[in-house]
């Protein structure tokens, strides 16, 4: 784990290696998404069509495979 310091204007430092590891470069986007009692900083693709394409490639539909996790979450 990484820590960082708030600066008196709200701003934070990503350390070298998150931002190496992520390639996050001077001028990018990110996203800070609050969950309650997390908050996340995800990194806005500068191709957001082809990363993202693909990833609901499956036989069965979208509605049934969350209609059968639902069920799976409400069994456990």
């Amino acid at each position: 784990m990484k820590t960082t310091t708030v600066s008196k204007k709200g701003r934070v430092l990503i350390p070298k290696v998150i931002r190496e590891k992520y390639n996050i470069k001077k001028g990018d986007r990110v996203n800070i998404v609050d969950y309650g009692n997390v908050i996340s900083l995800i990194p806005i693709s500068k191709d957001g069509i082809n990363t993202s394409a693909g990833i609901f490639n499956s036989k069965k539909s979208l509605t049934k495979l969350l209609l059968e996790d639902r069920k799976k979450e409400i069994g456990r």
